[in-house]
């Protein structure tokens, strides 16, 4: 893994770069100004392989997204967390992956060279986590307030051996699922509905407001794997794996498409339970835990188009 060292004081020096090559380190001079004192703000999408964080947030251990990016941040800026104020979009659970994951820091200078900037920030990171762009961004824009939508990806592999190389980024379903019935019973999912049937109790023990609008439910089939794409404004605690646990219940035939309705209207999570304890093929009947967080895949986060200044941002 390759590192950055980025220093600088009162007067504006050079950014100073290394990274690992195959021939040993190599030092990058990429010159940037540092202006005082205004604070400035900063927009970033990240790429992650969960497999082995513990989601997004902040905590010491075991390591999180949040944790490795905030000490990357720290060695280049010398500011504290508190002072960076990173935010993200979607505060992702254990295991979950991530294409397009949409957060902000802050800092109280600014840098004329990004390219030297993003290089730093990805040098310091380990391999599974990547910054794909970084910008400069609009006071008012905030990662998780700003956000029109934001999509989740859901990949069972429904065939009865696993592909070894699916088996941490896909659930496997060895029993045949009809996808049919399954794209029948996510439409009654789209629309503005109380989701508290299909929430979790946070780790705070609070549920936010349970009201939360999805645009769009479509189960796709793309050979042994089904990709399952929610579209919405948000999502409650678990409340992506809890609909899928029950469009796998619908899928293997088990309940009827138009459950769905029944359980909404509820909006407790026992109701979840009581459903499937009582389907058709108990032996399929529903667990205490939702199928693992392993197969989702956070894409990413809309916001407004005009909170990104035109030509601000640096991509690889």
């Amino acid at each position: 893994m390759g590192f950055a060292a980025v220093a600088f004081s009162s007067s504006p020096p050079p950014i100073r770069a290394f990274f690992s090559s195959a021939d040993g380190l190599v030092e990058g001079n990429h010159q940037a100004e540092l202006h005082l004192p205004s604070s400035h703000k900063w927009r970033m999408v990240i790429a992650y392989d969960g497999t082995k964080f513990s989601g997004w947030q902040y905590q010491q251990s075991p390591p999180t997204i949040q944790c490795i990016i905030e000490k990357a941040l720290t060695q280049i800026t010398k500011l504290d967390r508190k002072e960076l104020s990173l935010v993200g979009a979607s505060r992702t659970d254990t295991g979950v992956h991530a294409w397009g994951q949409v957060a902000h820091f802050v800092t109280p200078f600014t840098y004329d060279s990004l390219e030297s900037l993003h290089a730093a920030v990805n040098g310091l990171l380990p391999s599974e986590i990547r910054v794909r762009e970084i910008g400069a961004t609009c006071p008012e824009f905030h990662a998780r307030f700003s956000t029109k939508s934001k999509i989740y990806h859901y990949k069972i592999y429904n065939y009865p051996i696993m592909d070894p190389f699916q088996c941490q980024y896909a659930y496997h379903s060895a029993y045949k699922l009809n996808p049919a019935v399954m794209r029948e019973a996510a439409v009654y999912f789209v629309g503005k509905h109380d989701f508290s049937s299909f929430a979790n109790a946070s780790h705070d023990d609070r549920l936010p407001n349970p009201v939360k609008e999805i645009f769009r439910f479509d189960v796709i089939e793309m050979g042994p794997i089904l990709q399952l794409e929610v579209e919405g404004t948000g999502f409650l605690f678990r409340q992506v794996r809890n609909m899928v646990a029950l469009l796998l219940q619908v899928g293997r035939e088990a309940l009827p498409p138009d459950i769905i309705l029944e359980i909404l209207a509820a909006r407790d999570r026992r109701a979840l339970a009581n459903f499937t304890e009582n389907s058709v093929n108990r032996s399929l009947a529903f667990s205490k835990e939702p199928p693992p967080a392993k197969g989702t895949v956070d894409e990413g986060s809309e916001v407004f188009e005009d909170d990104m200044p035109e030509g601000s941002k640096q991509s690889n």
